[in-house]
């Protein structure tokens, strides 16, 4: 394996230290998948230049002029606190040229947006909740298909933003409150689409071209009572009291019924290529008791930080931590988004 000069692009504040000794989890937590990439590229004997992007693109112009990387290793989850303005910062590496990690922008574009997502994914046939889409400054009325309960959450937000168990609503007055609410506390457009009820599941994908699939994941919610809607809350994904009282863990699904499994890896590979996506991606899931399963989200980009979901999937098929930052460093390498057009 030949060593590369890699360009690692994140945000100002995660540029993490060289030691994390004495650091705390609480401390790590914002820097954490950095830290690990980081760690991972100089024990795979790559030459590792961070670089902290802040709301200027001319200082990766600059890095890359000046040192000449191989391939930039995109871990940018927005561009002037704006989500889906993280496809803007990949365009711009391709029109300098730049081999980088990671999803291309058309497909950031298809999936950041959830009603646009949804409305491909349903084109292609494959099963997504009824939703609809409420603009900023219009009146909420709800479409007479749309029936309750709904969860209503940001169009564009990731990371759970905005997401609480106040987003399940029950009726017009609760609706509207909430979609106001998305539309005045995170600056979005609101979505609402029907609750399905099942379990939460997740299929890591990885590829450009020829894709792999990891072991179907499973976040469990042990201790929630039962008539609490079992939702993947910012306090469910961050809140580590909240997840040992409630019991929130994930693990490698079991005791799936006959066939749902490689269904969903079927589902998740026409996604991802319905999505035009490339590098590696996260498909979020819900399958019902009747079996019927609903393709919530397409995640570009998840988090790759060590123990995260994602790599503790691909862990389990053999693919060790190197091994999973080495494979998207080398797919980063051979894409090329000519192919798409």
């Amino acid at each position: 394996m030949r060593k590369l000069r890699v360009l690692m692009l994140m945000h100002e504040g995660c540029v993490p230290p060289d030691s994390i000794e004495g650091v705390s989890d609480e401390e790590m937590a914002g820097w954490k998948t950095e830290y690990d990439v980081k760690v991972s590229l100089h024990t795979l004997g790559h030459d590792v230049i961070p670089l902290a992007v802040g709301d200027e693109l001319n200082v990766i112009r600059t890095a890359i002029q000046r040192h000449k990387p191989h391939v930039a290793f995109n871990l940018m989850e927005d561009f002037y606190g704006i989500t889906v303005f993280d496809q803007h910062v990949v365009a711009y590496l391709e029109l300098l040229r730049q081999p980088y990690t990671g999803c291309n922008p058309r497909g950031m574009m298809l999936t950041r947006d959830k009603g646009l997502c949804k409305k491909v994914l349903s084109y292609h046939r494959i099963r997504v909740p009824q939703f609809a889409v409420f603009a900023r400054g219009r009146a909420v009325k709800r479409p007479g298909r749309l029936a309750f309960p709904l969860f209503v959450k940001s169009t564009v937000a990731d990371s759970s933003a905005g997401i609480a168990q106040a987003s399940i609503v029950y009726d017009d007055e609760k609706l509207r409150k909430r979609v106001e609410f998305i539309h005045d506390q995170l600056g979005t457009n609101a979505i609402a689409e029907e609750y399905i009820e099942g379990r939460e599941l997740y299929v890591g994908v990885v590829g450009n071209r020829r894709l792999q699939t990891f072991p179907v994941w499973e976040m469990l919610f042990e201790k929630l009572p039962d008539d609490v809607p079992h939702i993947a809350t910012a306090k469910v994904k961050f809140d580590t009291r909240y997840q040992t009282r409630c019991g929130i863990r994930t693990q490698a699904a079991e005791d799936l019924p006959p066939g749902v499994e490689q269904r969903m890896y079927d589902l998740s590979r026409r996604a991802y290529r319905a999505l035009v996506m490339s590098g590696y991606a996260r498909m979020d899931f819900r399958l019902r008791e009747d079996g019927r399963i609903y393709l919530l989200e397409a995640n570009p980009n998840p988090h790759l930080a060590y123990g995260e979901d994602f790599a503790e999937s691909a862990h389990v098929t053999g693919v060790k931590y190197t091994q999973l930052i080495q494979r998207i460093l080398s797919l980063g390498i051979r894409y090329r988004s000519e192919a798409l057009y």
